[in-house]
């Protein structure tokens, strides 16, 4: 391919050399990518796709979906009626019609009127100009009509009273103002409580376990869901719904496990379910009667993403007994919104187990790194630096991170658990926050500074008050090597004082929890607008949602409508379209993206999405990683993997092999490990091609002289044209 390249250059005359060079240059490059990217190709229709997505377009209106009628341009047959109404009224001047309807147009209260109808301002434009030049045009105007305007004109009345006219006659331009009311009934949600008849159906006890991390909140409450005759445990992680399931099994208490991606049930024929579930929040069942309800981090209802999740597991849940469990600052919106419950509310607060210093001195220096540190980063590249650092110095570390799947997390955090390893020492990302138990002694914060995506963009912000308690507190637990006492200090010196400020400050109360559209709402919405896109008919839902604002905010639903806009040309139902959108994939992976892309197509085209078709995608078997780009790959690969079983409980039958898939997921999970084990010296080889490229692109610059020189020695070769 070089010497093709270079050949190329060669022959091409002068004035295109720089075009050649520029073609051979990309040619190089492309040649100096890692194995994982001769293997995988990335749809670049995709990738160009998703970023287009990613950009904030202007939100769809509904006069930008609903296209006018034609509207007749001839005048309507003259009735005996109209020709009476202009005896009694006489002709009218079309200058004082026009007069007439400009005031009309100028009137707050005629705008208001139209909103309170569903025509916003550029819809009511358009039916203005239209009605403008129908009055103007139109001869002879009909008699109820001719008659209001000679009122008008003679002033008997005023301009607004035009408004039924000119309602009307949007009506004719606009069908669907007739059941604008219907979709704003649809889209009401401000009681978002009666969504919910199987629980408002009866008296719940709410009991609130409320306290900081470590307290045994959760413990409490667990207690009487072992206790009770039927439960649902409900968490925010999958790490966190397996511990339950299994601590409820060990001790006797059947309990199959539910999550967006697997079923495990407690009998092994999988016939007989379990009077206990241990379930990701969001799959929690609200039509099952149940005596004990468990909801984890019920602060969580703030989050901008998933709160929506929380809202619903707690307005739903058709339990006697509901015990949420979470933070001091939920506690009056749980009081609040359980006034339209109708629920009680029992407050039950704890303090925690065991002691927590938030240190004076920092770090300073990887050397200073002591038995049972975990450093805390917010981004890999600080992870691999001192993984790097620490490996120089002969110690072991394990690593957790959020792109880990969870295998591998439970599997590096056992090594630095188990006092016969050698690695003492973790680096984490805010992972460890929840769902892990770690013998922590000291948390040290590298940063306090964490990648937020706002609209399109990736800013620094400052970690919450909120976030940086939940990960202090997981130093010095209760039950483990380091009970006695915890500690939290920064890497830097120049970070210790923010972190005093975080840690000490006063959590502010959370006054609203999430919201997001059911798919009856948007199925519905489709029933009346059928030619809009599911990313237009969310608009539009936006457009005229109605929400109680004191208790409530609408969830981010930005994902929801880049994947929608990514799978838009393919044909499916609108409900199915709704479930593949609510899809829980990282969006910024290309890889994972294409995979949903192509899943997307097969479901549409009928073709069952068997493993072997899967594997034919990804190109099974994967080798083990060398570099942290094929670990990245690796991780992508597990993550489609995910994808597949997500969508496999939801459409059995054109997703068949979930067994297989799951057999190769488990395969990939040990690759893994393996690399997050050797990730130092993926590191290495990382850095050692990275160097050999730059190297080569070096090189690559000189190539307009060389093959300059080389043109000139030839041409004076050659023979002159004449």
């Amino acid at each position: 391919m070089h010497l093709f390249s270079t050949q190329l250059v060669l022959r091409c005359p002068t004035g295109a050399r720089h075009r050649a060079f520029l073609s051979c240059s990309y040619i190089l490059r492309n040649n100096v990518h890692n194995r994982s990217h001769k293997r995988t190709k990335v749809s670049s229709r995709v990738a160009k796709q998703l970023k287009l997505t990613q950009t904030h377009k202007k939100p769809v209106s509904l006069a930008g979906v609903i296209k006018p009628s034609v509207l007749p341009s001839q005048s309507p047959n003259t009735s005996t009626d109209d020709t009476v109404a202009l005896d009694f009224a006489g002709p009218l001047s079309k200058a004082d019609i026009l007069a007439v309807l400009n005031q009309f147009f100028r009137q707050p209260e005629v705008k208001s009127l139209a909103m309170q109808q569903g025509m916003e301002h550029s819809l009511f434009l358009q039916a203005f100009s239209e009605f403008r030049k129908y009055c103007a045009t139109i001869s002879p105007l009909p008699s109820e009509l001719h008659i209001k305007l000679s009122d008008i004109i003679n002033g008997y009345g005023t301009a607004t009273d035009l408004f039924p006219f000119f309602l009307q006659h949007a009506k004719v331009m606009y069908p669907h103002l007739d059941y604008v009311k219907d979709l704003r009934h649809a889209s009401n949600l401000t009681s978002p409580a009666q969504l919910f008849p199987l629980a408002r159906a009866k008296q719940r006890k709410i009991i609130i376990h409320a306290g900081p991390t470590n307290s045994g909140k959760t413990y409490h409450a667990f207690q009487r869901y072992l206790a009770s005759k039927s439960g649902i445990y409900c968490g925010p992680l999958k790490m966190l719904a397996v511990e339950l399931a299994q601590k409820s099994n060990d001790v006797g208490i059947a309990c199959d496990l539910v999550t967006g991606e697997e079923r495990n049930f407690a009998d092994p024929e999988g016939l007989m379910p379990a009077a206990h579930i241990s379930c990701t929040v969001e799959m929690t069942d609200i039509e099952r009667p149940i005596e004990v309800a468990i909801i984890d981090e019920i602060q969580m209802l703030r989050d901008k993403q998933r709160g929506w999740a929380w809202l619903r597991a707690f307005l739903g849940v058709n339990a006697d007994e509901v015990h949420l469990c979470g933070e001091e600052a939920v506690i009056d919106l749980i009081k609040n919104i359980a006034l339209d419950t109708g629920d009680t509310v029992e407050v039950k607060r704890y303090k925690r187990l065991t002691p927590i210093e938030y240190m004076n001195e920092p770090l300073g220096s990887i050397e200073n790194v002591q038995d049972g540190d975990c450093i805390v980063c917010f981004n890999k590249s600080s992870i691999y630096q001192l993984c790097r650092e620490l490996e120089k110095m002969g110690r072991q570390c394990a690593v957790i991170y959020g792109g880990l799947p969870p295998g591998t997390k439970l599997a590096q955090a056992s090594r630095f658990n188990d006092p016969d390893d050698p690695c003492k020492v973790l680096i984490a990302t805010d992972a460890i926050g929840m769902g892990i138990n770690l013998n922590i002694r000291r948390v040290i914060f590298y940063s306090l500074l964490k990648i937020e995506e706002s609209r399109g963009s990736k800013i620094n912000t400052v970690i919450s008050p909120s976030q940086a308690l939940q990960i202090a507190g997981r130093c010095g637990r209760y039950g483990t090597t380091h009970k006695d006492k915890g500690y939290v200090t920064t890497f830097h010196g120049k970070d210790l004082e923010l972190m005093h400020d975080l840690l000490n400050k006063q959590i502010n109360p959370i006054d609203k929890a999430g919201i997001h559209p059911t798919a009856d709402m948007i199925e519905l919405y489709g029933y009346y607008l059928p030619h809009a896109s599911l990313s237009d008919i969310i608009d539009i839902f936006l457009s005229l949602m109605t929400i109680d604002g004191d208790k409530y905010f609408l969830c981010q639903i930005d994902q929801f409508k880049q994947i929608a806009e990514i799978i838009e040309h393919i044909e499916m139902p609108l409900r199915t379209r709704y479930v593949f959108c609510c899809a829980p994939i990282p969006l910024q992976s290309a890889f994972v993206t294409t995979m949903l892309l192509k899943y997307a197509r097969q479901f549409s085209a009928g073709q069952p999405i068997t493993g072997k078709w899967l594997a034919e995608q990804i190109g099974w078997p994967l080798p083990k990683p060398i570099t942290l780009n094929e670990l990245t790959h690796l991780e992508a690969v597990h993550d489609s993997m995910d994808l597949y079983n997500w969508l496999s409980y939801r459409f059995e039958d054109q997703f068949p092999d979930k067994v297989e898939v799951k057999d190769m997921q488990m395969a990939i999970d040990k690759a893994i490990l393996e690399g997050v084990c050797e990730i130092t010296k993926l590191v290495v080889i990382s850095e050692n091609n990275s160097d050999k490229d730059d190297m080569r692109v070096e090189k690559l610059k000189t190539l307009p002289s060389n093959i300059s020189r080389i043109l000139e020695k030839l041409s004076e070769k050659l023979p002159n044209e004449t």
